[in-house]
């Protein structure tokens, strides 16, 4: 290498540094507490860097740093289930299985608004708090196009599924935080009401 080509270390942080708090909200939205949330970034940037080889300077980064916070994330769930899968055996709990209800009464938004720009008027803790509480696959979905403007193909990629299964599980995860934060959303002034909606 020579003197005026960057250095791994140089490009490393040039590339991907900038992105710390990204993945730290990512993380954070994954795990749901902020001790775990910096575990998984400082997992992350350490794949990050053990493997900075195979990443392409100029890609999307962040969507590369996404990718491995959540196999991590994931590995660390699968880890966890299995303990529970043993403890569940010994003490079996009963399920308790809510439903989702249809409510179409955000179907304006939905139609002019189709990448979720709404949400990003209205981030507070209540919001981010209905987040969390999204299935882990529709949150991973939203957040990274919601929170994050990563495009439909950029999280396919990252999930690993396709892009119709993306925009499926926006359109759930989305209809759930409509349902929960309507009436939230009108007492703030972040919507209007022009008439009841449905429930």
């Amino acid at each position: 290498m020579s003197s005026d080509e960057p250095s791994p270390h140089d490009e490393f942080n040039r590339e991907i540094l900038p992105h710390l708090d990204a993945v730290y909200r990512f993380a954070l939205r994954l795990a749901g507490a902020a001790d775990v949330a910096e575990d998984l970034v400082q997992e992350t940037f350490l794949r990050a860097w053990r493997s900075f080889g195979q990443y392409k300077p100029g890609t999307r980064a962040k969507s590369w740093l996404f990718t491995i916070c959540r196999n991590v994330f994931l590995r660390q769930v699968e880890r966890g289930q299995r303990h529970s899968e043993i403890v569940e055996r010994e003490a079996p709990r009963a399920d308790a299985g809510a439903g989702d209800v249809a409510n179409p009464l955000w179907s304006e938004t939905r139609e002019t608004d189709p990448e979720g720009r709404f949400f990003h008027k209205i981030v507070d803790d209540q919001v981010l708090a209905a987040i969390d509480a999204l299935p882990e696959e529709y949150r991973t979905a939203v957040v990274l196009s919601d929170l994050e403007g990563l495009n439909y193909q950029e999280i396919a990629d990252l999930m690993e599924v396709p892009v119709g299964t993306v925009k499926s599980r926006l359109f759930r995860g989305r209809r759930r935080l409509q349902k929960e934060l309507y009436d939230y959303a009108v007492e703030m002034g972040y919507l209007a009401v022009s008439a009841s909606p449905e429930e």
